[in-house]
């Protein structure tokens, strides 16, 4: 048995939903997460600055007495590959939501949604094996991650059924039976790209994904915790804490958490 943290990072809110998750499948064990949210979205940067970033990212979870570190981030995920700055155990959101599409799909036409640089990456794609027996329709949808951060999300909201048309017309048009939500923002949207796909399209959360591979992985090394009591959640957030308290229980609800803040500037050297 091991009762260290699980480590969970993203760019910012949007890996709550891989918390949430976590906390649903196994609510004895410690999180601790943290949001980059002073510098969100990583999904519009340049390829050097996301690794820049994630080094810092992972460098600051693997000093928090973690087991296993999460990148909750797609855009993370899709930049690093298997070129891993970490010494601890680490799940990405690409394979995991690549497994289950490719399990879930019944016509083998795959819709992927995700940043600008989680697309160009073509890193989903390469995991599914695009081309081969599985076809991929990928779209960026840049405006997603600002949409979920500022509490955008209502269905009904026309802003948000417009640009859930606009990025998710080409997938539909495809007629793709399953689709990837490659950040975990997207979660938060759900409904809206659900009206508007279709109740027999399934929908697949990166983060939850993620999160059942990495508890899977925990209970086959015998590495889950032992404590009986409801563990603890601790975030880290760049940004104001107030701010992150707040609108992170859109993402999780009511939740008993605790937030810290940690600088830019600290966070920068973490990694040197």
């Amino acid at each position: 048995m091991n009762n260290r943290s699980i480590g969970i990072f993203d760019s910012g809110l949007g890996g709550l939903t891989c918390v949430s998750e976590m906390h649903k499948l196994a609510p004895r064990e410690n999180i601790i997460y943290f949001g980059d949210t002073a510098r969100v979205p990583y999904g519009t940067r340049s390829r050097e600055t996301i690794l820049e970033y994630a080094a810092q990212d992972i460098a600051l979870i693997s000093d928090k007495d973690v087991k296993v570190v999460i990148a909750a981030c797609g855009t993370v995920s899709s930049a690093l590959g298997d070129s891993v700055p970490c010494d601890l155990p680490f799940f990405g959101v690409v394979y995991p939501a690549a497994n289950a599409a490719v399990r879930m799909t019944r016509n083998h036409i795959i819709g992927i949604t995700g940043t600008p640089a989680t697309v160009k990456s073509g890193a989903y794609e390469r995991a599914i094996g695009n081309g081969s027996t599985y076809r991929c329709v990928s779209v960026a949808c840049p405006l997603f991650v600002p949409m979920v951060e500022n509490g955008i999300t209502d269905p009904r909201d026309t802003v948000v059924r417009s640009m859930v048309e606009r990025y998710l017309a080409p997938i539909k048009e495809h007629g793709a039976d399953t689709v990837i939500l490659g950040c975990t923002h997207y979660p938060h949207l759900e409904e809206a790209i659900r009206e508007y796909m279709g109740d027999d399209v399934v929908l697949v959360s990166s983060g939850a994904a993620a999160a059942s591979e990495a508890l899977a992985f925990l209970g086959e090394t015998n590495a889950l915790t032992d404590r009986e009591q409801e563990g603890s959640i601790i975030c880290y957030t760049t940004d104001s804490p107030e701010m992150f308290y707040d609108n992170a229980h859109r993402f999780i609800g009511d939740i008993p958490m605790t937030v810290k803040k940690i600088t830019v500037e600290q966070l920068v050297g973490k990694d040197h």
